[in-house]
């Protein structure tokens, strides 16, 4: 479905509407890699190529004129059809132009809309765009390779490279790594800015990519914890300080009241990347506490916090403002993509339960305060019951895993058997 809504030249519709498809063409830099990004992840989980090989029609349209953001119209189903590989290709081919710095240009806004000046020039570049795409490609180019795109393999990987050293090169601030940077080469995300000193995303993906020096990423999510974390009042800002009275012009983000969505409150979507970066670098008690704080219903225990808050006790909720006089306060609920990632960062990130087609992989990362867990998975009709035991009181690693009562030497995980039985599965946290 997704697919559908793409134009031949590989950008798409930012959002549409129901029937006939009516939705905005646009200069944003991230909707067309969420396509490739969750399709990976797709196969990843299902083991499914076959996928790949199905053909889905693209769309046409007028493009935008030289002056012109955004264009809302009904485009049309174009007679040209295209395997999803390749709906996901051009995509990937279409982001690869680069500013000054070497990042990604930002267009009109990456994954904060808000932010739709930095780059509407043409010039300003996006630092998480950089991690973003980064990722995208060097998942990318294995699976180009093995379907016989040699040269596409060959640039993908290459431009994967590139975009690490660009960052490493031109984006550390010395704590933490910048946001942005605006068409006239102004930073954003800068420790001398008197707006958007730090923004949690461009760290959070530093890290889950694996694409960052190590030392840096785990000094960037320090610095995360440092300005962003706000224990008092259970929430995870997206930037700091808020955009108020600042001459940066970053876009219609600077009208949000400050402290209230992306301006400075915690926007959900990007607070749990924060958990699950630091799930990635192996600190269970840092990512089950904002896991915890992430979780709404905690946010509604007493009547003055469900007075404060607001909102839903059981939805994830988009946003929470920071406002002074609304401190706590749930934004919009229901809309909101943190409920699925919220989702996958208690299940795959803490209990470290993934799928990776026939196979069960099990790595949690803990508190360490956890004496371990119990956990059941259904592969059809058979059961798995999990018993994670963590004897010697640590965050992660895994020195024993069973089924049914058999040592493994692989202790990464089991091989799934569809055969109606229950099964039983013991791992044993520990160190060695």
């Amino acid at each position: 479905k997704a697919a559908a809504h793409q134009f031949e030249g590989g950008d798409v519709e930012q959002w549409w509407h129901e029937p006939r498809g009516r939705g905005i063409r646009t200069r944003f830099s991230d909707d067309l890699l969420w396509l490739p990004y969750v399709a990976s992840h797709y196969l990843e989980v299902t083991a499914d190529h076959a996928m790949l090989d199905e053909e889905i029609p693209c769309l046409e349209g007028a493009l935008l004129a030289a002056d012109q953001l955004v264009s809302y119209f009904e485009p049309r189903v174009a007679d040209e059809r295209a395997t999803l590989f390749e709906h996901c290709a051009r995509a990937l081919d279409r982001s690869l132009r680069v500013g000054v710095h070497g990042l990604p240009l930002m267009g009109t806004g990456d994954w904060n809309d808000g932010m739709n000046r930095v780059g509407d020039g043409g010039k300003g570049e996006s630092v998480w765009l950089a991690w973003f795409l980064q990722g995208v490609l060097a998942t990318w180019a294995p699976i180009a390779a093995a379907r016989g795109e040699a040269k596409r393999a060959e640039a993908w990987a290459a431009h994967a490279a590139e975009l690490a050293a660009a960052i490493d090169r031109e984006a550390w601030d010395g704590n933490w790594y910048r946001r942005a940077y605006f068409d006239d080469g102004t930073p954003l995300g800068t420790a001398e800015s008197d707006a958007c000193a730090i923004d949690s995303i461009a760290q959070s993906w530093a890290v889950m990519t694996h694409a960052g020096d190590p030392d840096r990423a785990r000094l960037a999510m320090a610095s995360v914890e440092t300005h962003l974390v706000r224990r008092t009042d259970r929430m995870i800002l997206l930037l700091t300080p808020p955009f108020d009275h600042t001459a940066l012009e970053p876009g219609y983000i600077k009208g949000y009241v400050p402290g209230v969505r992306e301006n400075g409150a915690q926007y959900t979507h990007a607070a749990v990347w924060a958990a699950i970066a630091f799930a990635e670098l192996g600190d269970g008690d840092k990512a089950a506490e904002l896991i915890g704080m992430l979780n709404p219903i905690t946010h509604s225990t007493t009547p003055d916090a469900a007075e404060r808050y607001r909102v839903e006790p059981y939805v994830s909720v988009g946003d929470v403002y920071s406002a002074p006089g609304h401190v706590g306060r749930g934004g919009w609920t229901w809309y909101s993509g943190s409920a699925g990632w919220l989702h996958r960062a208690g299940i795959e990130w803490l209990l470290g339960i993934r799928l990776r087609g026939a196979r069960l992989l099990i790595d949690p990362c803990i508190p360490a305060a956890w004496p371990g867990f119990s956990a059941h998975v259904r592969h059809g009709s058979t059961r798995y019951d999990i018993v994670v035991e963590n004897p010697e009181g640590i965050c992660r690693g895994v020195t024993v895993l069973e089924l049914d009562g058999t040592a493994r030497e692989d202790r990464s995980g089991i091989a799934l058997a569809d055969d109606g039985a229950s099964h039983h599965v013991r791992v044993v946290m520990g160190v060695g």
